[in-house]
């Protein structure tokens, strides 16, 4: 099993890691060590400083009681790597949990009241979290810690993922006592580090450019992340990594810690005084207060944690890994998943039956396996400013609804699939009209537009009934096999008609878990259909949402060079198959660039491939590329989708990307290379790639030309760039 207690110390290995953390005192719950896999600690005297300190809290000394009895000698809190520290006696650094009590007190004490060891994994109750299957090497650690004078317990859960190199953690506090209690701080982890020379990663941006990496060293105090939009958002992306100052894509440690969860976050690392660094992620406290009625239970979200001593590239890979297989879930978790095409940037609202079907046959042709209608199906929907929660079908365009349409698709040979923003509702929609509460809103307080539109308020069961009929309906009523779920605006004026005063700070989160709700009952019901998730792009490319929906359109710029560095950072945490990627028309409508159309196949071939363009103004030679670009990538999708990453060379550090896939059975070998600008008389390029087998020979398909592993890995390939926006794709095949 790979948790095992010795002497009040727990020990949670996986195949190259160990975490480990132990009872002090009979009370307190101390962190000891999370990296490379050791087998035993010895004394912890040996590991935590316990000395005291001047300046510190006097929990050194002996300590007394309010009415001058002498106690027992008790720890300096400040100076103690804690496992999952609360608010108000000695430690006065940001703790992973505060509260209010009836009295107005806001002092908590946990203390370690018992434990329990299981076999595989439990779901989190109303949320999105990753899982076990029969036969897995996995196993859980529930750490029971009681607040004595208010009978408020947490439950620490630890889940270890043998193989995959992973524990996720979350909490749930269950309310024993007689009182409510506001909970106001409720972290889903908490690791102290000693020393503070760590390099600190994150992914940021804003719409149209999503997940570009930065790296930033610590110093004393708060470096972090977080969101208070109501969604993960475009800005931050729910993961950051800790790593030493010396890491790099192969070679160093790195800590890195994901968040399942698609709302409001926080996630920080804190130097103290004493050069010790906390990291704490969960639940961002910012407007947060959930009130705990005696008997009630909450559940915080999961954080996935990955240890690597081998740099970011086998972080990303034990990510890949694991989400792929035991988050995503369905029946095209582990299935091809077609190509497809989208009429939005062809048409945009300007549509008809006729239009579309002319894509679809068009798109049929060469090799294209889905057709997408976008935006403008439903109501009066000619513009951006209309409609929105009128799921009725506009018989101006499809004068034979969407059934008529959809099976006319489904006869070329291809599958059919829509667009949906449930979310939101416009002002001026018959929906609007019938339940103005019905949006997101404070009372006497104005409105604010985001895209002219508004958000429903998804805390509300009617709301959410509302939603899930709406969309069955139109589901059952045609041949449909995909959704695009879209989510185009951030949350203003939170509040919602229904909740009293004292449960409004509560909003974000149960607007979360009623979307939770949502995706869960659509899923489960309409498990032929392929859901796909966006928000205005990559406003909500969380792993909260993978859990729903095995895809996500990565980011509504689909111009092939600012895709390098959005599919390059986005690959820090997230596999290829989750990563909608498409080949777009030229110039591009987002920044006007012209590239090739086999840079911009190359670039989506990396992701989860579709067309998003007009077939009908290529040329005869774009089309015959096109088919080839299909072809090719129906060939090797499984390499790029289930295959070992390996990151080149960063689009971040020069004017080169090269990603390389090799196949599980190591059998073959897929190498991008991208060029951004050219360069007069260049520089060679040597292209060193790995995970290869040193004593195998590979050829390359394109010449037959023939490879040692060792070669290829320790000497490489000479490149040169040859024009601007450019790319070259490399074919090994291990000589058997």
């Amino acid at each position: 099993m790979a948790i095992r207690v010795e002497e009040s110390t727990f020990y949670l290995e996986t195949k190259a890691s160990s975490y480990i953390f132990t009872v002090y005192d009979e009370k307190y719950l101390v962190h000891l060590h999370y990296g490379k896999r050791i087998g035993t600690v010895g004394q912890m005297e040996r590991i935590v400083d316990l000395d005291p300190r001047p300046g510190f809290m006097a929990d050194n000394a002996a300590y007394f009681g309010m009415d001058g009895s002498r106690a027992e000698q008790v720890v300096c809190a400040e100076v103690l790597p804690q496992e999952y520290p609360c608010y108000g006696h000695g430690d006065l650094r940001s703790p992973a949990f505060h509260a209010q009590y009836k009295d107005g007190n806001r002092i908590t004490e946990f203390h370690y009241a018992g434990y329990r060891v299981f076999e595989g994994k439990k779901a989190l109750k109303g949320l999105p979290a990753t899982y076990a299957e029969p036969g897995d090497r996995v196993s859980t650690l529930e750490i029971d810690l009681k607040d004595e004078l208010t009978g408020l317990c947490a439950v620490l859960s630890y889940t270890v993922f043998e193989e995959q190199d992973a524990i996720a953690r979350s909490v749930r506090f269950e309310n024993g006592g007689k009182d409510a209690i506001t909970l106001q701080t409720v972290m889903s982890a908490n690791v102290d580090f000693y020393g503070k020379d760590w390099d600190l990663t994150h992914l940021d941006g804003s719409w149209a450019r999503e997940r570009h990496i930065h790296k930033n060293p610590l110093t004393n105090g708060y470096q972090g992340i977080d969101s208070k939009r109501g969604a993960s958002s475009h800005v931050h992306n729910p993961f950051i990594a800790l790593s030493g100052r010396d890491a790099g894509e192969e070679h160093g440690d790195v800590y890195g810690f994901s968040l399942v969860y698609s709302g409001n976050f926080i996630a920080e690392a804190d130097v103290d005084q004493l050069d010790m660094t906390r990291v704490r992620i969960g639940l961002h406290p910012f407007d947060f207060a959930w009130k705990l009625d005696a008997g009630d239970e909450f559940q915080t979200p999961e954080v996935v944690m990955v240890y690597s001593d081998a740099g970011f590239g086998k972080m990303s890979r034990r990510f890949h890994d694991l989400y792929r297989t035991r988050l995503c879930r369905g029946a095209y978790r582990d299935a091809p998943r077609p190509v497809l095409i989208n009429n939005w940037e062809a048409t945009y609202f300007n549509f008809n039956e006729e239009k579309i079907l002319n894509i679809a046959k068009k798109a049929k042709s060469v090799g294209v396996d889905l057709m997408v209608l976008d935006d403008g199906w439903f109501g009066k929907r000619d513009l951006d400013d209309c409609s929105l929660g009128d799921w009725v079908v506009d018989r101006r365009k499809l004068p034979d609804g969407i059934d008529g349409l959809a099976n006319k698709v489904v006869e070329l040979g291809m599958q059919f699939g829509l667009w949906f923003e449930p979310e939101m509702v416009s002002p001026d929609s018959d929906l609007f009209r019938a339940h103005p509460d019905w949006c997101i809103h404070v009372a006497n307080r104005r409105l604010s537009l985001g895209r002219r539109q508004l958000i429903l308020d998804l805390s509300r069961q009617d709301v959410c009934a509302y939603i899930i009929d709406a969309v069955a309906a139109v589901l059952d009523s045609a041949p449909i096999t995909y959704v695009k779920w879209d989510m185009n605006r951030n949350m203003t004026e939170m509040g919602s008609a229904l909740l009293a005063p004292e449960h409004q700070a509560e909003f974000a989160h149960r607007y979360m878990l009623g979307l939770y709700y949502v995706m869960e009952t659509l899923t489960t019901r309409f498990p032929q259909v392929l859901f796909e998730g966006c928000s205005g792009g990559g406003g909500r490319f969380d792993p909260g949402m993978l859990y729903y929906m095995p895809q996500i359109w990565t980011s509504d710029d689909s111009d092939a060079v600012e895709r390098l560095f959005i599919q390059y950072g986005t690959s820090m945490v997230y596999p290829a198959g989750t990563m909608g990627a498409h080949v777009s028309a030229v110039p591009n409508h987002q920044v006007g660039r012209t590239a090739s159309i086999k840079m911009r196949g190359d670039v989506a071939m990396t992701g989860q491939f579709g067309y998003e363009l007009d077939l009908a103004l290529l040329s005869d030679e774009e089309l015959e590329a096109v088919r080839g670009q299909i072809q090719q990538y129906k060939k090797y999708r499984d390499i790029i989708h289930n295959g070992a990453l390996y990151r080149l060379r960063s689009p971040f550090e020069g004017n080169n990307m090269a990603l390389e896939y090799v196949s599980q059975d190591g059998n073959t070998v897929l190498l991008f290379y991208y060029t951004v600008l050219a360069k007069p008389n260049p520089a060679v390029e040597r292209i060193q790639l790995r995970g290869l087998d040193t004593n195998a020979n590979y050829i390359l398909e394109e010449s037959g030309a023939q490879f040692g592993g060792d070669r290829l890995m320790h000497l490489g390939l000479n490149l040169k760039d040859k024009e601007d926006f450019s790319s070259r794709v490399f074919v090994f095949k291990k000589k058997q």
